[in-house]
């Protein structure tokens, strides 16, 4: 069981750097596209390895949809999601656009009381408005504006990413896996394409390997990331999401030699340090609840 859990912690970590990595390209790839563009290369390069494990394994039936305003609301919120994120990495560095986006499971859980009826008591309601203070402090509200647009962007993807993580609660009560990664990949690059069309700009040949290198990398990352949940609870990996802050930085620093002001470490600090917390209570109610009814 140990040798297990270790297993599934190292998978998360591996799985986050991978996907810091397609952040990586997504940002590269936004200083010669407009982002919404980027999203349609970002979807039509996974669509494929999204689909292949299907038809190999002859699975295809899994893909079978029964909600479709669900899945069409949930492939809206990715556009909006993909795209607000895409600009947010293009104005800011890969940390200083993590260290917003972080604060997505605190927007879950304030949102998931009134949308989902979960009960939220009051140590959790202080952690959520001590996190949102951090995503202030980072902010950096002054009297000439609130804030950067690439940071509001960032805010709004997080929350795009919060809407669409209660979407796939509610979708998965009737659908299976498959059908919602598929389909939410499937609409969102459809609707990304018709947004993005009047404004196309060619792809030069020069680029194209990095666009393979999205669909490998997400199709990589998404199996680390399966393997890691399979391996052990949601309560012991998820933790292991705040190291995509640590591997921001180091693509920073490597790839454009930046470093994260101390205002944004400051504020992800408590971004992160309020979002553990939150996880630390959901595991500790879960084991309370078991023990409670046996």
């Amino acid at each position: 069981m140990r040798q297990a859990r270790l297993r599934a912690i190292a998978y998360m970590i591996a799985a986050v750097a991978v996907f810091s990595c397609m952040d990586a390209l997504l940002k590269l790839l936004s200083a010669y596209y407009p982002p919404l563009q980027v999203a349609v290369l970002r979807g039509a390069a996974s669509l494929p390895f999204t689909l292949l494990p299907l038809v190999i394994s002859g699975r295809l039936g899994e893909l079978r949809a029964r909600r479709w305003p669900m899945h069409l609301l949930r492939g809206v919120l990715t556009v909006v999601l993909l795209g607000s994120f895409i600009y947010a990495v293009r104005e800011l560095s890969l940390a200083n656009a993590y260290a917003v986006f972080l604060s997505a499971p605190l927007i879950v859980a304030a949102l998931s009381v009134p949308l989902l009826g979960e009960r939220g008591n009051a140590r959790t309601w202080v952690a959520i408005l001590a996190g949102l203070a951090g995503v202030i402090i980072m902010l950096r509200p002054t009297s000439s504006g609130l804030a950067s647009w690439g940071a509001l962007a960032a805010l709004v993807a997080a929350t795009a990413y919060a809407l669409s993580a209660i979407a796939v609660r509610v979708l998965t009560r009737t659908e299976s896996t498959a059908s919602v990664v598929f389909w939410t990949i499937g609409l969102m690059t459809l609707i990304s394409a018709v947004l993005a069309a009047p404004a196309w700009v060619a792809i030069a040949a020069r680029h194209w390997p990095w666009i393979v290198a999205l669909g490998v990398v997400a199709a990589v990352g998404q199996h680390l990331l399966t393997q890691a949940f399979r391996l052990a609870p949601p309560s012991l990996v998820a933790p292991f999401e705040y190291t995509s802050l640590l591997w921001g930085i180091a693509i920073d620093r490597v790839v454009w030699h930046v470093l994260p002001s101390a205002r944004v470490v400051l504020g992800g600090g408590v971004v992160i340090v309020s979002g553990l917390y939150l996880i630390w209570r959901e595991r500790a109610q879960a084991v309370q609840v078991p023990s409670q009814q046996a």
